[in-house]
């Protein structure tokens, strides 16, 4: 018998996430910027909180256009901060703006984003088999190394667990349990 991976729960958000998005390879390097950003107001809340917000975000910050939040000013931290839609944390919104003027340093001058953090994967998504929760890593030396690399690109917001979520949610790793019916459709997607 085949059973979805537990921990959307009932959630019916949680369990669309999960069965539309997380762990389905991403290489847009725009799509990854959103995703990593998202995944820095995760840190210390549940991921369905950001889930819950993150059409809210989106719009609050201008579709995560990079080029439009790196030239964020004064003003749009403070408004920033007044929008109860969003988390509202002085550390994570100067971290996006930072991110995105990592990013685009990254896009200038040289490999982008995507590849980037798809070289960190020799441009293939891992085909993890574990058989309970228990099993899946909170990171990895991949992550470790992926997270030291961004910050010294200038990203904030990343650390090895913030990193290796990231990476599962973007594909870079397939963590569905192989009970899922996600991890073979998931892996399908890389042949």
């Amino acid at each position: 018998m085949t059973e979805r991976c537990p921990w959307p729960g009932q959630d019916p958000l949680y369990i669309a996430y999960h069965d539309e998005e997380w762990g389905v390879p991403e290489y847009d390097s725009r799509a990854l910027f959103e995703k990593l950003v998202l995944d820095g107001f995760q840190a210390g809340l549940a991921w369905i909180t950001i889930l819950r917000k993150r059409e809210t975000m989106r719009a609050a910050f201008d579709g995560f256009d990079p080029e439009t939040i790196a030239r964020y000013d004064a003003a749009d931290t403070a408004r920033l901060l007044a929008d109860p839609g969003i988390i509202r944390s002085r550390a994570k919104v100067a971290a996006a703006i930072s991110n995105a003027q990592a990013y685009l340093e990254l896009e200038e001058k040289g490999p982008g984003l995507s590849a980037f953090l798809w070289d960190f994967m020799d441009g293939r998504p891992v085909q993890n088999r574990f058989s309970s929760m228990r099993e899946v890593p909170a990171e990895t030396p991949v992550s470790q190394a992926m997270s030291k690399a961004l910050k010294t690109s200038g990203f904030k917001f990343c650390g090895p667990v913030i990193v290796y979520a990231f990476m599962q949610a973007t594909g870079m790793v397939n963590d569905h349990l192989v009970s899922c019916p996600r991890h073979e459709a998931v892996a399908a997607l890389t042949q």
